[in-house]
């Protein structure tokens, strides 16, 4: 792609979700979400491949329908109270259309249809964006308007993501779609303490992006798209193997690895707020997810690739990518657990 086409797709991208987090009025929220959007159509349907095209086209399909429904909940907010402003957000039905668009453009249950498939479409580092940086302003908004949404409702979605994003990702044998089902069991995680901690749904969605992050540099670095292929790079990169078993341990919250801060977190919360039953689903539906990065784990350490006359074993080589946002991504995957106590203060 051209650097002066990439760099304004970019600065669009920056821009919209600069816009979205900067307003309290439904219509520039509402342009926020479309100038992102519309910003990583192109990015995503840039290798001109059929599968890229098809999930360029859901992928807008669904966020146009999203979009849509925002413009016209705040509509009917505006019309109920005679004010845009999402701070007096009183009418139920608006309210009850916004946390269904704002699921829908995040991907969590039962909105998550289009996440797998769409993320299957595409290279792994427009993958990348999708699943971090597409995250924040919808996630912008949810926080921003948290206190006019149901409870019950709120509990209720983020039980059902996190359940599917462990079942979904059981039967998986791609990569990119294993990496989708983990992003929805995070946004239930995040979704079920919106209420009762904002401050820790922004820290696991911290938390997060930084894990992805770590999770898809990973893959790209060793060219892996499925299960199959992770058995062949213990002998190109040894060390790059063991770090990614560590990064997938991380991303289902295992001690003493980072991604056990905010589920830690989460579920102290849940108990303090009188939700045990909540919490122990919640705790039992990460074993699940664990289970599937467990698997990744073993086929990247404990499989030898089959090895016939004709092939040879791939061996050491030498990489033309860069590896320094990989190596700051997986420090702080593996590294930040010691150091909960400096963030929940930051945070509080």
């Amino acid at each position: 792609m051209n650097p002066y086409v990439l760099t304004t797709l970019l600065s669009s991208l920056g821009l919209g979700t600069t816009l979205t987090f900067a307003s309290s009025h439904w219509l520039l929220a509402w342009m926020g979400l479309e100038i992102n959007t519309l910003a990583i159509i192109p990015l995503m349907a840039q290798h001109h491949h059929p599968r890229a095209v098809e999930a360029t086209t859901k992928y807008f399909l669904i966020q146009a329908t999203a979009a849509a429904v925002i413009l016209f909940a705040g509509t009917a907010n505006a019309w109920a109270t005679g004010e845009w402003s999402m701070a007096n957000m009183s009418d139920p039905v608006a309210t009850t259309m916004v946390l269904a668009a704002l699921s829908l453009k995040v991907g969590l249950a039962p909105m998550h249809f289009w996440m797998p498939e769409v993320l299957q479409g595409l290279d792994l580092l427009t993958g990348l964006v999708l699943s971090t940086w597409q995250k924040l302003a919808p996630f912008a908004l949810i926080i921003q308007t948290s206190q006019a949404f149901d409870p019950l409702l709120l509990t209720a979605l983020g039980l059902t993501s996190t359940l599917i994003g462990g079942w979904g990702g059981l039967n998986q044998t791609q990569l990119r779609k294993v990496l989708a089902y983990s992003s929805i069991a995070h946004m239930g995680w995040m979704i079920i303490v919106l209420q009762y901690a904002p401050h820790l749904t922004f820290l696991a969605l911290l938390m997060y992006i930084l894990m992805t992050s770590a999770a898809f540099l990973t893959l790209k670095l060793s060219y892996a798209t499925k299960i199959g292929t992770l058995a062949t790079t213990w002998s190109k990169t040894p060390l790059l193997t063991a770090t990614a078993a560590l990064v997938f341990l991380s991303l289902g919250g295992l001690p003493p690895l980072t991604g056990f801060m905010p589920k830690w977190l989460i579920l102290q919360e849940l108990a303090k707020q009188g939700l045990p039953f909540t919490a122990t689903i919640m705790a039992l539906a990460a074993l699940i997810s664990l289970y599937f990065y467990l698997r990744l784990c073993y086929s990247m350490t404990l499989i030898i690739s089959p090895n016939t006359a004709a092939s040879t074993t791939p061996w050491r080589t030498q990489t033309t990518q860069v590896s320094t946002p990989l190596a700051l991504f997986t420090m702080m995957t593996l590294g930040l657990l010691p150091i909960t106590p400096a963030v929940t203060a930051l945070l509080i």
